[in-house]
């Protein structure tokens, strides 16, 4: 897949950008539309008649048709603009987990979650009395589904879990989780952060009631994100956010909603952002989703080869590329992850290091945080044999590392 020339900041000399899972390059058009709606388009949206205030209206909304074509959902009104991922879920959890749970309820997460489709849970389970059960791991990264059998019970009523790890990159079987959940009457919200921006998601198809993503991890900008949830469930929940244009009539005592969707989308939304998502949206369309995972797949494929046959590394995941996504977690011996992403950024690589928001994963294997590189659509084979003889450099700095634990 030959874009980058796509992207101005790829472009710069040296360069090496492997923290995809954290956020996406911008590819030119995506700016452009930035900057051509401040140049050129630059009104609020939804109550001026003027032409201007329209075209902006237009812009804006005709984004939310796009996510809704792109994710397969059955009509616009089930498309909320948010902040991010961690708003989208927040405001499932402030309206319906509020409204629908009650003491001896039980909310199944799993234990490979990013801490924002954890903490909200943990703090309505406080709030409501509910229990909060987690799905355990494997050693090699996968959910232990045969588990499903004894935690979900009649007293299930949500299961929260993530489409695509991004630590171990385990791609889960949300289908079948989903089904087995309809079986006992639960709801099911998928963290899509990591999953929409690389393989094409339909959301009938995945089975779940609510899926949350972010603009900025699929080439958009920051500040924008998505909450897609059945119509009829959006219906019944109340806002968490109020004024502005989620209002239809008010009165000094008692006000009244706007419809679906903008009764969750108060105050003045991010316009100029929304609109460039839909840039980059129309970018991955030309793509094709699934010539963007097909890419990945390579990718990955590539870099289990490559640094899986390097003695001195543990890996964390799924060893084959096609359960997996472009999130590649390691540890080089004893050496600290924040040390070897240091000397690597002496070479011009960027990865992450850290625990990625997931202290509990990091627990479930007995390790304070990981090295993670992650691919996207404009990253290649020798960016990757790149990172790969950097390690020297972080061996001739440290000195040959202890052997690793077991590969995992």
């Amino acid at each position: 897949m030959n874009i980058r020339g796509d992207f101005p900041l790829l472009q710069t000399p040296g360069l090496v950008y492997l923290d995809s899972a954290a956020t996406t390059q911008k590819p030119q058009v995506v700016i452009d539309a930035l900057r051509r709606y401040y140049e050129s388009q630059n009104a609020n949206v939804h109550r001026g008649i003027y032409r201007l205030a329209e075209t902006a209206t237009r812009l804006y909304e005709g984004v939310r048709d796009q996510v809704a074509r792109f994710i397969g959902a059955a009509s616009r009104a089930e498309i909320v603009f948010t902040r991010g991922t961690t708003e989208s879920i927040n405001l499932v959890a402030a309206s319906w987990g509020r409204a629908n749970l009650k003491p001896g309820d039980e909310i199944l997460s799993t234990e490979m979650e990013h801490h924002s489709n954890l903490v909200p849970w943990q703090a309505v389970a406080k709030e409501t009395g509910a229990i909060l059960k987690h799905i355990p791991l494997t050693d090699d990264g996968l959910l232990d589904v045969s588990s499903l059998g004894t935690l979900l019970t009649r007293r299930s009523k949500l299961v929260a879990l993530t489409h695509m790890s991004n630590v171990l990159g385990t791609i889960n079987p949300v289908s079948k989780i989903a089904e087995a959940a309809r079986k006992v009457g639960a709801r099911v919200l998928v963290d899509g952060a990591q999953s929409v921006p690389n393989l094409p998601v339909d959301v009938r198809s995945l089975g779940c009631d609510f899926l949350a993503f972010s603009s900025h991890k699929m080439l958009g900008p920051t500040g924008v994100g998505v909450l897609w949830a059945r119509r009829d469930l959006l219906e019944a929940m109340e806002p968490v956010q109020f004024g502005g244009d989620m209002i239809e009539t008010v009165e000094l005592q008692q006000s009244t909603w706007n419809e679906l969707p903008w009764k969750f989308e108060a105050g003045t939304p991010n316009i100029a952002d929304v609109i460039a998502f839909g840039a980059a949206i129309a970018y991955l369309d030309r793509l094709g989703m699934a010539n963007v995972r097909e890419h990945e797949i390579r990718l990955v494929r590539h870099a289990l080869k490559a640094l899986g046959s390097d003695r001195r590394l543990t890996l964390y995941g799924p060893r084959v590329a096609e359960e997996r996504g472009g999130a590649i977690s390691f540890n080089f011996g004893e050496i600290h992850p924040h040390d070897v992403s240091t000397i690597l950024d002496r070479r011009g690589i960027c990865v992450r290091a850290g625990h990625h928001c997931c202290q509990p994963l990091m627990k479930r294997f007995g390790i304070h945080g990981t090295t993670r590189a992650s691919v996207y659509a404009y990253n290649t084979e020798a960016e990757i044999n790149a990172l790969a003889a950097a390690l020297d450099e972080v061996e001739r700095i440290f000195g040959r590392a202890e052997t690793p634990a077991k590969q995992r």
